[in-house]
């Protein structure tokens, strides 16, 4: 992509985000420019009236107006970098939000793959560590406002000498090449130490996971955590340790060419005004006016020319945000809107493999199921059940064959039309620090609160509410509330189950989301599920197989292959895979009990 095409999605995505910003910006760099001309012309006057007329009244005039003005620019600049301190932390933030929908729309897949957690990353750090966004837009600014007062500084200090002109030229464009070399050297040292820093800071992160740290202290992990930690801080320091000694070498460069050409700009005016050398004398507030524009002229050019190399450094760093905002998103993947209900379900010789491996975990794979029949899918760990759902719920895409739902392919229906109709409890669930009413309507506090209470009893959980202090209402976790509530394994689970069924799905899904409660708890969990479920189309996995019995059909899987589908009963009258799974399962309990 070419940075002209870069700048204009920038700037399109800014402004429609944040218009207020970008005018702000213009207006502070064209007044900023105006002080420029201004403190190098006005002067020239002052000067030439102190060493010519010295008439008091223009004196006053020329006077007042160079500290009327430079009052005027103070104000105003202090009042811009108020303004500009409260628009930098909303750009900031408003492309993070920008960056975190971006992200939760991305197709699920995405999201497992290396190089597209490596691209989040980058992505990430472009935006929150190097203001990339933000410091994109006022160098274009700020190129306009060098570009508006270098056109009249050249024209200032061509009415003395073009040579002078050109051998400043010479002189700023060496600065240039430094700094566009050093500016690539960075880039690359950033690109090597992205990925790094996205390891270590897994692995800092550890130490904040509350999560983890029962298991950090039982099988005493802070010493491999701590080495890892070591290991990548020590690599992140030596290519930072490079780059410094490069940075160095260059920066003083820099220092002598900066100061060669003030140096010959100071030589060259003054010759002026003492020598007929290179032309006429000039006069001692020519003289100021010629300095002033010199160094004005040096310094423009020069930070014009930054603020080029820094552009293209920010349009670098940016690469990343740009790739990951163009990904489709998955709901862009389909427009037919879903009406529902889901009347029957087809999978037609369905392969996947995983992004990266050449294994196929779902080979062939085809049923079919109707509206309001409850399927238990089983097989050995590994066999793909777990895949099976999350291609049905459209978190992965089939590499071959096709899911129909009411006859057409899912993914030609839009995409959140079609997630109204599904809801599903993975192994994996999560709850968040809301209310416990808010977890299970996904909604805001006092959200249909009866249907919520009513659900939440159902599933199991009204004892354990009537002891809290702000029943339905008390937060989870007590990491923002001190009055929030904890709750042991099976009672989460029982809050994920009833989110659920709140939401009202014509089809339901429990991936083995019971597996923190006892046999017996579990059993009584899937059955009042089935009858809550009702004439909804219904699956269920679980390691334990008491959820087979009461199902309409068994999904069997072996290798990534359908070898059976049928009923509980037709099943155990084969010697197959499922009814030697069964009778050990059961011949295990009964050892136990």
């Amino acid at each position: 992509m070419s940075a002209f095409k870069k700048i204009g999605q920038f700037f399109a995505l800014s402004w429609r985000n944040v218009p207020s910003y970008i005018l702000l910006l213009f207006v502070q760099t064209a007044v900023s420019g105006g002080q420029v001309i201004v403190n190098v012309v006005l002067p020239k006057f002052l000067v030439d009236e102190l060493t010519g007329g010295c008439d008091p009244r223009r004196l006053l005039w020329f006077g007042g107006l160079i500290i009327g003005s430079n009052l005027f620019f103070s104000w105003f600049h202090l009042w811009m970098k108020r303004c500009m301190d409260v628009q930098n932390r909303y750009v900031s933030q408003r492309m993070e939000q920008l960056l975190g929908e971006k992200i939760m729309s991305l197709p699920y897949t995405r999201l497992e793959d290396p190089y597209y957690l490596d691209l989040k990353e980058r992505a990430a750090f472009a935006l929150v560590n190097q203001q990339a966004m933000a410091g994109m837009i006022r160098r274009l600014a700020d190129m306009l406002q060098k570009g508006v007062t270098l056109f009249g500084l050249t024209v200032i200090m061509l009415t003395l000498s073009p040579a002078l002109v050109a051998v400043l030229l010479v002189l700023v464009g060496s600065m240039l090449l430094l700094q566009m070399r050093l500016s690539v050297y960075q880039r690359k040292i950033h690109e090597l130490i992205l990925p790094v820093n996205r390891r270590y800071g897994y692995y800092v992160n550890l130490a904040f996971q509350d999560e983890v740290q029962k298991d950090i202290r039982l099988y005493d992990l802070s010493g491999m955590v701590g080495e890892r930690i070591d290991w990548y801080n020590q690599d992140m320091t030596e290519t930072f340790d490079r780059f410094r000694q490069r940075h160095g070498f260059f920066m003083g460069l820099y220092s002598v060419i900066n100061d060669l050409q003030a140096a010959v700009s100071y030589a060259y005016v003054g010759l002026r005004v003492i020598t007929d050398w290179f032309g006429s004398r000039i006069r001692l507030g020519s003289f100021t006016m010629y300095v002033s524009a010199a160094v004005q002229f040096s310094v423009g050019v020069t930070q014009l020319g930054e603020s080029v190399v820094m552009l293209g450094q920010m349009l670098g760093y940016l690469d990343p945000f740009m790739e990951l905002m163009n990904l489709p998103d998955e709901q862009e993947e389909g427009q037919e809107i879903f009406a529902g209900p889901v009347e029957q379900i087809t999978f037609d010789k369905v392969d996947f493999t995983y992004p990266g491996s050449d294994k196929k975990v779902l080979e062939q794979v085809s049923f079919t199921v109707n509206r309001g029949e409850k399927i238990s899918v089983v097989g050995l760990n590994g066999a793909g059940k777990t895949t099976l759902i999350k291609l049905m719920c459209r978190l992965y895409q089939p590499d071959g064959g096709r899911i129909l739902v009411n006859g057409k392919d899912i993914r030609g229906y839009e995409f959140h039309s079609y997630m109204k109709e599904l809801a599903a409890v993975f192994q994996d669930y999560r709850l968040f620090a809301f209310g416990i009413d808010e977890n299970i309507s996904s909604r805001g506090a006092g959200e249909d609160e009866e249907r919520v209470k009513q659900i939440a009893s159902q599933v199991g959980l009204k004892e354990k509410l009537e002891e809290l202090p702000q029943g339905i209402h008390t937060l989870l976790g007590k990491a923002y509330d001190v009055e929030g509530t904890e709750l042991s394994g099976g009672q989460e689970q029982k809050i994920a189950i009833a989110r659920a069924l709140y939401k009202n799905a014509s089809l339901i899904i429990l991936d083995e989301p019971t597996s923190a409660l006892d046999p017996l708890a579990e059993a009584e969990i899937y059955e009042k599920f089935n009858d809550l479920a009702g004439g909804k189309t219904a699956f269920y996995i679980s390691h334990r197989m008491s959820s087979s019995v009461f199902c309409d059909k068994v999904l069997v899987i072996d290798g990534g292959r359908v070898v059976d589908f049928d009923s509980h009963e037709r099943l155990m009258q084969k010697e197959g895979l499922y009814k030697r799974m069964f009778e050990a399962q059961a011949e295990n309990y009964a050892v136990s009990s």
